[in-house]
């Protein structure tokens, strides 16, 4: 994660190589919660049971469905920025701010899980800004703003079900 993939080819996009290289770290974390939190939806969809089976069943689908997406989206901005992504277990567990669920928890627990997950998510992609402002980066920044809404509509929705 901290080697440029093309030395021979220096890149210039206004952007220094060392903030570069801080906002490609800190898209790995991103990339690592987005994983983390793609696998246990997908995990919960698989699993849930109990009255609310049908529709907690699709809207896990919905929900790990735009997660994959915007994994290759964070990957890639992480490549166009002239690092690798991590993709192993191994790399994410480190990187991430999410916590795996152990078991099957119950399809309350299935949702209390997800809303601190999105929220977890949420914190990781806001405190990028700075760096990435001062870096004067606008696709990260884009890219960060999109996550961020993403995460915060879905945990309100997720806590609506609470209620």
């Amino acid at each position: 994660m901290t080697t440029e993939t093309n030395e021979s080819m220096p890149i210039n996009i206004g952007i220094s190589a060392d903030d570069r290289k801080k906002i490609a770290h800190g898209l790995s974390g991103l990339l690592a919660d987005s994983y983390t939190l793609y696998l246990m939806t997908h995990n919960f969809h698989w699993n849930v049971t109990g009255p609310q089976f049908n529709g907690l069943h699709q809207m896990f689908m919905t929900q790990y469905t735009e997660q994959w997406n915007a994994l290759d989206m964070i990957a890639e901005r992480i490549r166009a920025l002239g690092h690798p992504a991590p993709g192993t277990y191994k790399a994410f567990i480190q990187l991430a701010s999410i916590a795996e669920v152990e078991g099957v928890p119950k399809s309350n627990d299935m949702v209390r899980h997800l809303v601190t997950a999105h929220e977890a998510a949420a914190r990781t992609a806001r405190k990028m800004f700075p760096l990435v402002d001062a870096a004067d980066d606008q696709p990260t920044a884009d890219l960060l703003t999109q996550r961020i809404e993403v995460h915060e509509k879905t945990a309100w929705m997720l806590r609506s079900l609470l209620e």
